[in-house]
């Protein structure tokens, strides 16, 4: 009987040096989108797609995180002390009963593959998530992850989040190059991590969605450093291609680079717009700016 997906791994040892001074004390996983962590809305989407456990691979600045998921006696009992019952539900509905979380340290930042090599004794022997929080997926309709479970449900084999990338753009992803004898499939017959524009396969990039199954870690524990001198998860699901079946989603949606400052703010002012408590504000502002006053700002 094929195993539910019912774990996620959720990769955030990384130093944020991007936004620099902004992480210097604070995780980028918590950058707010309006008023809501980037890592929350991850977290969220797992739990849509009906995993039950979270497994963060933290590192020792994390520790944010870690309090954003825990409940918080002090604060809660102010709110409900004011009567601000509103806000207390927003506090402590951030994970749904029956929703777990467990967290391992990364002792040393070598690499996504590292990153999900670290929470194998947490996996085990069962398929699982990976979600990387830098990437906000907007979908219309079901979440991204929610659909990648059905298409792994369907075809008992790992399924990667893909996205066609500008071809100049290669050298930043991992590529993927679609079974030629019937692409409409999805199934993968290659991945190279960030291959220069020359030399990739194609344009169809992995983004930061992933269901895979326990045979990566057999990869992972033997494949060594790759590109970047760090273990790439690319490189894994490479050598588990000549095994078994991987696929590529390409989901229909909007993604956001939150890992980049431009990204970020794109997220920001999508989001603000559809915001139901400054929403409309925000729009009849940006559209009371002139071409002018935007040049100036």
């Amino acid at each position: 009987m094929l195993k539910k997906v019912t774990k996620a791994v959720f990769p955030v040892a990384g130093m944020g040096t991007r936004f620099l001074p902004a992480t210097k004390a604070s995780p980028k996983e918590m950058l707010p989108i309006v008023d809501i962590p980037l890592i929350q809305y991850a977290v969220e989407e797992a739990i849509a797609a009906g995993i039950t456990q979270l497994i963060f691979v933290t590192s020792s600045s994390k520790r944010a995180i870690e309090d954003h998921f825990d409940s918080n006696f002090e604060l809660e009992s102010k709110l409900e002390e004011r009567g601000k019952l509103d806000m207390l539900s927003i506090v402590k509905d951030i994970l749904p009963p029956g929703v777990s979380c467990a967290y391992v340290r990364q002792p040393n930042q070598l690499g996504l593959g590292h990153a999900v090599l670290c929470a194998q004794s947490l996996i085990g022997d069962e398929p699982f998530a990976v979600l990387l929080a830098d990437d906000l997926i907007d979908c219309e309709g079901p979440y991204c992850l929610e659909r990648m479970v059905d298409m792994y449900q369907s075809t008992a084999s790992s399924v990667i989040a893909a996205q066609r990338v500008s071809p100049d753009e290669t050298h930043k992803y991992g590529i993927m190059a679609l079974d030629e004898r019937d692409p409409s499939t999805g199934c993968l017959r290659d991945i190279v991590e960030k291959p220069k524009p020359s030399e990739a396969p194609s344009n169809l990039a992995a983004v930061g969605r992933y269901i895979l199954t326990p045979k990566i870690f057999q990869h992972l524990a033997v494949i060594g450093r790759g590109a970047g001198g760090e273990i790439q998860l690319t490189d894994a699901i490479s050598k588990m291609l000549k095994e078994e079946d991987v696929f590529a989603y390409q989901f229909h949606g909007v993604r956001y680079d939150c890992g980049s400052k431009l990204g970020y703010l794109q997220a920001t002012v999508n989001y603000a717009l559809r915001h139901p408590e400054v929403g409309e504000e925000f729009r009849a502002y940006l559209s009371s700016l002139t071409l002018q006053e935007l040049c100036e700002i």
